[in-house]
């Protein structure tokens, strides 16, 4: 029978088995995450993203919904992930170059548990969606570098990432 490896492993119980973190004690705070990502690709098609001219439609507009949606249904896609009422999804995205598109989306709830997962979720989406209404001109695009930039509230406080690290 599998034993947790540590007490931080709280998927688990004491034989091992996966469970859902019971978060009925915590307390009721404002919750706030902000994930990012990076989808590189040609310039050219990055041109047409940009100018509207990509032939299935407005790809950003597309991705900024499917970054939302996948935001409020992290729990059906995450298996033990809580269903948390979110109060706001935003999805913004910034052109760093020629050949970069980064994806950001910020997530807020107020609620026992936090909402990194949901920000991170929203971004990988986002970014599979440009990936897909795109891939007819290049096949070669990459999506990387998704992670957490910044949280607020809950027990461990605010964190944000560092320039350059972790």
């Amino acid at each position: 029978m599998l034993k947790p490896m540590t007490a931080d492993l709280s998927h688990f119980d004491a034989d091992g088995r996966s469970r859902m973190v019971d978060v009925g004690d915590k307390p009721i705070t404002r919750r706030m995450a902000r994930a990012s990502g990076i989808v590189t690709m040609r310039a050219a098609t990055l041109a047409q993203i940009r100018s509207g001219g990509v032939s299935k439609g407005n790809v950003l507009e597309v991705a900024r919904l499917a970054g939302i949606l996948a935001a409020k249904r992290t729990s059906e896609t995450i298996p033990l992930c809580h269903t948390l009422p979110l109060d706001a999804v935003e999805i913004a995205f910034h052109f760093p170059d020629d050949a970069h598109l980064k994806i950001e989306a910020t997530v807020g709830a107020t609620a026992r548990t936090g909402v990194e997962i949901e920000a991170l979720l929203a971004v990988s989406s986002a970014a599979l969606t440009v990936y897909d209404m795109c891939k007819g001109v290049d096949r070669g695009m990459v999506i990387g570098q998704i992670q957490l930039e910044e949280k607020l509230g809950g027990r461990s406080g605010h964190y944000r990432r560092e320039a350059g690290g972790g």
